[in-house]
């Protein structure tokens, strides 16, 4: 059977053009378009959302339990959501079933490295009682559960165990990591963490983000 004939022509090469830019109005891109990776973040997008945050005074802890923050949930048989982290944010990981029982951690608070799971904490970006004082004491146990496990933004993250007990329930204002250059990525974190759940900042707090996210420049 033979094939159909080839168009050619100023006609041809004009309806092959209409159709290319048909193609890129509905949102069709070339197969061999190279998709463009994002470039590295300045601060600035932190800094925006950073002055979308209600400013109030920390509320108070009266009712405050961890209990009430519902972690770390199951994610398999004897497996949880520490050691979903732990995995993630660990190298030359070993398992024993879904257990995290060897690797290496880089704690970006300060600097360290440890290769045994037990002096690694899982710290809370925002801890539980902060945001328990910046809105979260209004929240039911399901929602507060969802934040206390929230792995889509950066509020979980696998840290030194001596860092993360110095850190406590501190804001930046009050806490920094000693590791200076992870100040831009604490402070972007932070602020991305109380801008998805709504959370208020203290003017403190805002005013120590805010110096923080000079360091992203």
């Amino acid at each position: 059977m033979s094939s159909a004939p080839t168009r050619s022509g100023p006609r041809a090469r004009a309806a092959a053009a209409l159709a290319a830019l048909l193609a890129l109005a509905v949102g069709c891109a070339p197969v061999d378009q190279t998709e463009v990776a994002p470039s590295p973040s300045t601060g600035g997008d932190a800094a925006a959302q950073l002055e979308t945050l209600t400013v109030a005074t920390a509320g108070s802890m009266r009712g405050y339990s961890r209990d009430k923050f519902p972690h770390w949930r199951d994610t398999g048989k004897n497996c949880d959501v520490r050691d979903t982290v732990l995995e993630r944010d660990g190298s030359d990981i070993k398992l024993s079933g879904c257990n995290v029982v060897a690797g290496r951690w880089k704690s970006v608070y300060d600097d360290r490295t440890f290769t045994d799971p037990s002096d690694v904490d899982i710290d809370h970006v925002v801890p539980l009682a902060n945001a328990w004082r910046s809105g979260a004491d209004e929240w039911g146990d399901a929602e507060r559960g969802e934040f206390a496990n929230d792995l889509s933004r950066p509020q979980l993250i696998a840290v030194s165990a001596s860092s993360n007990r110095a850190k406590g329930d501190q804001d930046p204002s009050q806490w920094k990591p000693a590791n200076r250059s992870h100040w831009c990525g604490y402070a972007e974190n932070w602020v991305a963490v109380k801008h998805h759940w709504r959370l208020t900042v203290t003017s403190a707090e805002k005013a120590a983000l805010a110096d923080m996210l000079e360091e992203c420049r």
